[in-house]
């Protein structure tokens, strides 16, 4: 019995030494938070997210310019800015498998400083096309960043401090966003459209070049041979989990929405009974430094009350501040803006850990796909709202873009037990 026990006893103290091995090369290989590379990958995040979005959203304050000098209609115009976000979208499918073979940070770090680049050559374009060939170059630079940064954490980042993470980069990217648009605003009020891109360009450099020194090197990433075969396995395996194609479609669905929502509500306000200047109305994108505290805050009640639940009341608080918005009484559609803006973030800080979470449970590359699908929804859904927007006004904007956050909903709770 004595041998007995002391062979118990003997596995017992081996198996704790084993755990404590395990728990310590976790802690060493996956980033925890409150530590000196957390920070250091936050804020390198952050700032690339930041130089990303200024870059992409800057050149909106421009497009009546562009109008005026090129002979433009604003359809025409509007081109400059959804080549980009559509050519943002392809290049998703192809930035992370190369980032497979050529490493995460070593991708970002490209991507950011041939997008700074062409931004600042964008600033001595002569013609139209040019604008446009540069703005769908700098969309494929950007796609190196959007599609890997998610890939980045969800490797490095302990699974407990990855959707915390994630919301701070998509802070990032609201305050590179509005930035972007604010400086631009300033500038063409009182210098040449060129020195916009000359501001970003520079501004982004300097970014790039922190982001490249303070990111931390991947501890987790493996060098994988890019095959066409793989390519392809790896692309088509998502579409085989039904909560992975759920959410393919309703992030293109929910940022269709929120694009189109405020490329439409900026023409209802020039109208009767409303008659804004377009000064004030360019003021409406501070509704969306909202998501600078949402996003992160996501993380918190995703932990609280379950991600998949947090997802479906952003969904309700979307279709909410979209009701708000029928009426032509001023403080109800910026109220219903406010709750509509407050719904996106929180859907699309939450469905970004969701997918994560998801890549990181099946080692499968869902979240290049989940961005595609996002970014494609910006860039043809926002644009096909137009239709009703010609035929029938903002009933005809309130109605499809209701029908398809409902749509949205229903699909989500089709899948909410397997989340």
């Amino acid at each position: 019995m004595c041998k007995n026990a002391l062979k118990i006893n003997n596995i017992v103290k081996k198996n704790a030494l084993n755990h404590r091995y395990i728990q310590k090369n976790y802690l060493k290989s996956y980033i925890q938070k409150d530590t000196k590379d957390f920070y250091k990958t936050v804020i390198s995040l952050f700032l690339a997210g930041f130089s990303t979005f200024s870059i992409l959203y800057s050149i909106q304050p421009i497009l009546p310019i562009f109008s005026r000098i090129f002979f433009l209609t604003p359809t025409e115009s509007s081109f400059a800015l959804s080549i980009s976000t559509a050519s943002m979208a392809i290049g998703i499918l192809f930035m992370s498998p190369i980032s497979n073979k050529l490493g995460r940070k070593n991708i970002m770090s490209l991507s950011l400083f041939i997008a700074a680049l062409l931004t600042l050559i964008c600033a001595f374009s002569t013609n139209w096309i040019e604008i446009v060939i540069v703005r769908f170059l700098i969309g494929i630079s950007l796609s190196g960043v959007t599609s890997v940064a998610i890939i980045y954490l969800s490797e490095e980042v302990d699974l407990k401090t990855l959707p915390l993470c994630i919301g701070l980069y998509i802070s990032g990217n609201t305050i590179g966003g509005f930035i972007g648009r604010l400086i631009s605003n300033i500038i063409v009020r009182f210098f040449s459209w060129r020195y916009v891109f000359i501001v970003v360009g520079t501004v982004s450099l300097f970014f790039t070049l922190l982001f490249f020194l303070n990111l931390p090197q991947s501890k987790n990433f493996k060098n994988s041979v890019i095959s066409f075969e793989s390519c392809i396995k790896n692309f088509f395996m998502p579409f085989k989990i039904k909560s992975c194609v759920v959410f393919f479609i309703v992030g293109f669905l929910f940022m269709g929405s929120f694009v189109a929502l405020f490329n439409y509500i900026g023409y209802r306000f020039i109208m009767k009974p409303f008659l804004f200047h377009s000064m004030y109305i360019s003021y409406l994108s501070v509704i969306y430094l909202i998501g600078v505290y949402i996003s992160p805050k996501a993380s918190f009640l995703g932990e609280r009350y379950g991600r998949i639940n947090i997802f479906i009341y952003s969904l309700f608080l979307m279709i909410l501040g979209v009701m708000l918005t029928y009426y032509n009484l001023i403080f109800l559609i910026l109220i219903g803006l406010v709750f509509f803006t407050t719904g996106f973030f929180l859907a699309h800080s939450t469905a970004s850990s969701i997918i994560s979470i998801m890549s990181k449970n099946n080692n499968l590359d869902v979240s290049s796909l989940y961005f595609f699908f996002y970014y494609l929804g910006s860039s043809l859904f926002g644009s096909f709202v137009g239709i009703f927007w010609f035929y029938w006004g903002w009933n005809g904007v309130f109605l499809i873009i209701n029908c398809v956050l409902i749509f949205s909903l229903i699909l989500v709770q089709k899948i909410k037990d397997d989340i």
